[in-house]
């Protein structure tokens, strides 16, 4: 008789929930066997939604391949809002019809799993670029065009250079076709492993500045305006890397002035 444990190594080949295996394994009444046959159809109705999913996400990149165009750069930005640390942006051109597994707007991807997709990102991805601008530049020019300038930096660093841009709601002054998609990071894969790139490059900063400034949290926080971070600005003050023309950080420099 065939043993549970040979029976599970055999379903664990099945791709397909229609597959006579499973015909065949169903006559066993042995509760072990049912168990497994229930996992394995499981397993492959997720494998099935995952791919349905991304499916989706590739709709825009697979319009652009019907006129021709192989060379996408999907264009994503992180660090809008917080009041410490730059903005990063990144542009990464997928492969024709790339599939990333788990990958996703990278707020919707669980934290443990940022540096694994991230390098599967890296691994398959044609061309990769970052762009990194500074607080202060964010605050000589604001935080919107900080945005583009970082977008820019990130879209000339790729080799090749794209044939179009799928960006995350924004336009940018170049001479390359683009097209902007609102919560792009949801609705595009190319702008998702932008997204992803960008959020990661950007937290190993922050990791790295919580070295530099301890005390504010920056590991943990990135930057934002938590009632730790608001809680040590009171404390501490500011630091070379707090964005002034944000507020509170504008409020704190105006009085330490004053004093």
């Amino acid at each position: 008789m065939t043993t549970i444990k040979e029976i599970k190594e055999l379903l664990a080949t099945v791709k397909e929930l229609d597959n006579p295996l499973f015909l065949e394994f169903e006559k066993d009444i042995r509760s072990g066997v049912q168990k497994e046959i229930i996992k394995r159809k499981k397993a492959i109705q997720a494998e099935l939604d995952e791919d349905l999913r991304l499916e989706s996400m590739l709709s825009y990149e697979k319009e652009l391949y019907k006129q021709g165009l192989t060379l996408i750069a999907g264009v994503d930005e992180v660090g809008r809002g917080p009041l410490a640390g730059p903005v990063v942006a990144a542009a990464v051109i997928l492969p024709k019809n790339c599939k990333i597994r788990g990958l996703n707007d990278s707020k919707k991807i669980p934290k443990k799993k940022h540096l694994e997709i991230f390098q599967t990102v890296q691994e398959q991805a044609l061309a990769i670029g970052v762009g990194i601008i500074d607080n202060q530049v964010i605050d000589q020019v604001n935080i919107y065009e900080a945005t583009k300038l970082a977008m820019k930096e990130a879209i000339s660093q790729l080799s090749p250079q794209p044939e179009h841009l799928l960006i995350d709601a924004m336009k940018l002054e170049l001479p390359i076709s683009q097209t902007s998609i609102i919560k792009g990071d949801a609705n595009s894969l190319s702008i998702a492993a932008a997204s992803i790139v960008a959020k990661v490059t950007r937290d190993e900063l922050m990791k790295d500045y919580d070295d530099q400034y301890p005390g504010y949290d920056f590991a943990a926080n990135a930057g934002y305006g938590t009632a730790n971070h608001l809680e040590s600005l009171d404390k501490l003050g500011v630091t070379p890397i707090h964005r002034t023309s944000f507020e509170p950080i504008k409020s704190l420099v105006t009085a330490n002035k004053e004093s």
